[in-house]
């Protein structure tokens, strides 16, 4: 059972060392998330990026450049081009950001020709470890999809319950949250949860437990649910909160973060390999916390 981040690393640790190919590596904090991953056998990176800004980033925090490639490229959109071949030539399985835009990041990944789309919707999860949970919490999709609709939701889900699976947890338990836990049709994310919940009883969406529409609270609370007289498998017990759009999605995950005291690690989802996506207010602690849940799936 995986509780804790930590957990992560260990179950990281206790596969192969993966190939970090890292797209414009001339980032401070993206660097010292790299060293401790080297430290603890993590991965072993490939640095795409401006080679004197690279050494001199080593040089100031005491990184070891032994057996770890350079490519020297200037351009950051460039760099995130050779890091996606890197990755299509097998020379590295897992993809990693550093200090180059997001659209450019991701314009390089989901080109139709050089990129790593493997059909599927990209999407984002996260995990995160709260003093008030008892165990790991996910949440999709914080950052990619802005107002999914009902095909979009069922592809996040399936992305999501592929993370899951990768990290040996056959059965999450997951809830489609809203803002309410009942059925309106005048709230189509309601509709859309009650779908998606006769879809995974009837074998449609498989390897989970799916219940909603819940509300947060029903979700995380099995007293709450009770108190509602709402009898849920998941109540109490989720592993994975499907958000019905961005806005709520990132919403909940930056105040998990900055005002309920807890850590994440997050990837996306839908490319051929995992993909190491952080914000630029995410922690170095959370950046290594992502290499490893990045690390643990392979």
């Amino acid at each position: 059972m995986i509780k804790k981040l930590s957990d992560l690393v260990e179950l990281a640790k206790s596969k192969k060392i993966r190939r970090i190919a890292v797209a414009a590596a001339e980032d401070m904090p993206v660097m010292m998330a790299i060293k401790e991953a080297m430290h603890d056998n993590i991965v072993l990176p490939i640095l795409v990026g401006d080679k004197v800004k690279i050494l001199n980033i080593g040089e100031e925090i005491g990184f070891d450049f032994n057996n770890v490639e350079i490519i020297d490229e200037k351009d950051p959109m460039i760099s995130a081009k050779i890091a996606v071949n890197l990755i299509r030539t097998e020379k590295a399985e897992i993809l990693m950001k550093g200090l180059v835009n997001s659209g450019d990041f991701l314009k390089a990944i989901l080109n139709k020709e050089k990129g790593l789309r493997s059909g599927a919707t990209l999407s984002h999860i996260a995990f995160f470890e709260s003093p008030y949970y008892h165990k790991l919490l996910a949440i999709t999709d914080a950052a990619m999809n802005v107002e999914p609709e009902f095909a979009d939701k069922l592809a996040i889900l399936n992305n999501a319950i592929e993370a899951f699976h990768k990290l040996g947890i056959a059965q999450p338990k997951i809830a489609i949250v809203g803002a309410i836990e009942t059925v309106n049709n005048k709230m189509q994310p309601s509709v859309d949860a009650a779908l998606l919940t006769m879809m995974n009883k009837r074998g449609q969406i498989k390897g989970c437990i799916v219940d909603g529409p819940l509300a947060l609270d029903n979700a995380i609370s099995r007293e709450a649910a009770e108190h509602k007289g709402i009898k849920s498998p998941v109540a109490g017990e989720v592993d994975l909160i499907l958000t019905p759009d961005i806005y709520s999605g990132n919403i909940l995950y930056k105040s998990l973060n900055f005002l309920g005291g807890a850590s994440s690690a997050a990837v996306i989802m839908g490319a051929t390999v995992p993909v190491v996506l952080t914000s630029r207010s995410d922690s170095e602690h959370s950046k290594l916390m992502s290499i490893a849940l990045a690390a643990a799936m392979e």
